[in-house]
């Protein structure tokens, strides 16, 4: 398992945010932004495993010995879209601090919310430039298990395209809702033009841009041989404060840049570094990025 019982129960109470919340393919657990809409009884869905059962209508299952939840006018769900960049530099960092298993612990915790909110939720691991393996759509707190195994089961593999994976997955007609990237946008040609598409699509999208903390300022220093972990090109230089001060300052300055981006696209912006536990960032980041509430 991903994380344990009580960090779930926090996450269980938090939602994801959209800004304009979409009509949904079904009722769900969801306050509608919409105007005008109240709070009077519209309709009832079968019960699922994880519903709260103070929705429940006790008067209809004494009748017919079958559980149905109550669903209210101003109540629908949202579609939710993970992605995750499974490209190999995302496979950097020892034990709690791998990039990777970084990701997937933030994929498991707002899939999590996802699921307990009666949301669609949908998962997708992007590499080489394609869509390698997808979950869902599927809803409710009974799929947490498959969640998880699902999440336990990828592998990074390939180099980063951010901008043709996203790009394929835009073509596959799918409901309006939120998209999540989640990568180290360690991607030459960067990722605008493969999440324009989804945006044009209906979609709103937040970025959570996950790095470990020696990538921004490395421990290193002398006369050293570099290797790409995608394409394996060698580099050799010779690092020393100098060129060690002006890794970082160009480090900061894309980090600026790309927020300063995602603020002109409407796209939500989180930055994380590996050393930061993954809890605080589900429980405290996340809300101050305006991700979840």
């Amino acid at each position: 398992m991903l994380f344990d019982e009580s960090t779930l129960r926090k996450l269980n109470q938090l939602t994801l945010v959209a800004s304009r919340v979409r009509a949904g393919a079904i009722k769900g657990e969801r306050r509608s932004s919409r105007r005008g809409s109240s709070v009077e009884f519209a309709d009832y869905r079968n019960y699922a495993p994880g519903d709260d059962l103070r929705r429940l209508d006790w008067n209809i299952y004494a009748r017919l010995e079958r559980p149905f939840i109550k669903l209210f006018e101003e109540e629908e769900d949202l579609a939710v879209y993970i992605l995750l960049d499974g490209s190999r530099s995302m496979d950097w960092g020892a034990a709690d601090e791998n990039k990777f298993q970084y990701a997937l612990r933030l994929a498991a915790g707002l899939g999590s919310v996802a699921l307990a909110s009666g949301d669609a939720l949908s998962v997708a691991l992007l590499k080489n430039g394609r869509v390698a393996n997808e979950f869902g759509p599927t809803r409710g707190q009974s799929a947490l298990t498959r969640l998880f195994g699902f999440l336990e089961s990828l592998k990074t593999d390939g180099e980063t395209d951010l901008n043709a994976s996203l790009r394929q997955y835009s073509l596959k007609p799918r409901r309006p809702g939120l998209i999540i990237l989640i990568s180290d946008l360690l991607a030459s040609e960067g990722y605008q033009a493969g999440i324009r598409p989804l945006q044009g699509r209906g979609h709103e999208a937040a970025l959570i841009h996950v790095l470990a903390s020696d990538e921004i300022d490395p421990p290193l220093a002398g006369d050293l041989q570099l290797v790409d972990v995608e394409t394996g090109q060698e580099q050799d230089v010779s690092l020393d404060g100098g060129l060690r001060t002006m890794y970082r300052e160009r480090a900061r300055a894309w980090i600026h840049a790309t927020q300063a981006e995602c603020r002109k696209q409407s796209i939500r912006y989180l930055g994380l570094t590996t050393d930061e536990p993954w809890d605080q960032a589900l429980l405290l980041e996340m809300r101050r990025a305006g991700i979840v509430k």
